[in-house]
């Protein structure tokens, strides 16, 4: 545990209290200020660190989820060593991994916090007053010819990750929770969730975030009822579908949309959103061929982009700095090396979340939302989908490790007593 001691006039005990205050300030501010969550995770950290005894983070970095984060900084530490770019391009390569070091400082915070649960009360109640603010939007600017009515703050993207993950969470939470007899509360959740969801019909909406939604009701129907809740997911799926696509204009032309797209791209060659991304995904798997095991080092994204773009045309001329894929966006600077080890960190929180609990369902969602966006988005590398996943993957794995331990304790007790 935390060893007590003494910071002048403040206690331990009362930085604790402060970094507990200052993670949910982080949670709250997340759905709504880049700015505000720097400036809140900048406090966070000047308030934890002094807290934290060697032991305590040691121990979170002998376990897989805590220590393969810090694993993969550590590759993208060494991987400037052999980038062909100028220094300043290797360490703005390194700022991308820089927030994975937050994981276990978060688990072992809240490994010892009983305060994980306000945390997860802030995000999802700032959630909710993003919730209410896009249906707001919906009714002022539905008929404005505004691009992006329904997204309050931040971007399509974005939102669509936190109203998954808050959406789901909420059914699970209110299905799961335990002391379901008092009916009013997990109803009142269940219909929350489903409002974020249903959101999707009427505020603009990334595409990714559509096509998840049905997959993470297939891992809902699961974790309730195994194979026949899969089942059962999927009929309500197409029932759900098929509503919201006669219902939902935006949804009908978001789909039409995106075949116009490919089609397009496909006949012309065209710079659309579809054909963007294709381009990047193709042109990345041409960069990892060439350099397959330690990759291109750290920082090179946008050299090597601008080298295999070199004189095409069209759609296939445009470089990046975003091959909008997780794992490439890794294998091309630290190769199969470093997706092994992404993958391996991913593998690592999902295990981490397969208990029985509440919470443990929250991180699940988190951790497999992240993981099917990040096919076509490099999340962990973007400011705010990359602190969701860090805060989310941290707090709540640090909850349910304090949860284990604490029914752990009971079980002693009661052995002890029955002796």
């Amino acid at each position: 545990m935390i060893q007590s001691a003494s910071f002048g006039p403040f206690d331990r005990s009362f930085l604790v209290r402060l970094a507990d205050l200052a993670a949910i300030a982080v949670a709250a501010a997340l759905p709504w200020s880049t700015s505000a969550v720097g400036i809140a995770i900048a406090v966070w950290l000047v308030v934890l660190l002094p807290t934290l005894s060697a032991a305590s983070v040691k121990r979170e970095l002998a376990t897989a989820a805590g220590g393969l984060p810090v694993v993969l900084w550590c590759l993208g530490v060494i991987g400037m060593l052999w980038a062909d770019v100028s220094w300043h391009d290797r360490f703005a390569g390194l700022d991308s991994f820089h927030r994975l070091l937050a994981i276990p400082l978060l688990l072992t915070q809240f490994r010892h916090s009983e305060n994980g649960i306000w945390v997860i009360l802030g995000f999802f109640i700032s959630s909710i007053t993003v919730l209410l603010a896009s249906y707001m939007f919906v009714l002022v600017l539905s008929h404005s010819g505004y691009p992006n009515y329904g997204v309050p703050v931040h971007d399509t993207i974005f939102q669509g990750s936190l109203f998954l993950i808050c959406g789901f969470g909420a059914l699970g939470y209110a299905a799961l929770a335990p002391g379901r007899q008092a009916r009013h509360r997990p109803s009142v959740i269940f219909a929350t969730g489903a409002l974020f969801l249903i959101n999707f019909a009427f505020a603009a909406v990334s595409r990714i975030a559509l096509a998840l939604a049905p997959l993470l009701l297939l891992l809902l129907g699961w974790r309730l009822f195994r194979w026949n809740g899969i089942l059962l997911a999927a009929l309500l799926a197409v029932i759900a579908g098929s509503a919201m696509w006669f219902a939902s204009p935006i949804l009908r032309d978001r789909v039409a949309q995106t075949v116009a797209e490919t089609l397009e791209y496909r006949e012309t060659n065209k710079a659309t959103s579809i054909g963007e991304h294709t381009a990047f995904l193709k042109e990345s798997l041409a960069i990892i061929a060439a350099a397959p095991i330690i990759g291109h080092g750290t920082g090179s994204t946008a050299e090597e982009f601008r080298r295999i773009t070199a004189g095409k045309t069209g759609v296939s001329a445009l470089p990046t700095v975003n091959p909008h894929n997780q794992t490439f966006a890794v294998a091309i600077q630290l190769g199969l090396v470093g997706g092994i080890v992404l993958w391996a960190m991913w593998i690592a929180h999902l295990a981490l979340f397969t208990g029985q609990s509440t919470v443990a369902w929250l991180g699940l969602v988190a951790v497999v939302e992240n993981i099917l966006s990040s096919t076509v988005h490099s999340h962990l590398f973007d400011f705010n989908n990359g602190w969701l996943y860090v805060f989310a993957t941290g707090v709540l794995g640090g909850t349910v490790l304090n949860e284990r331990a604490n029914a752990l304790k009971k079980l002693e007790s009661a052995s002890n007593e029955r002796h």
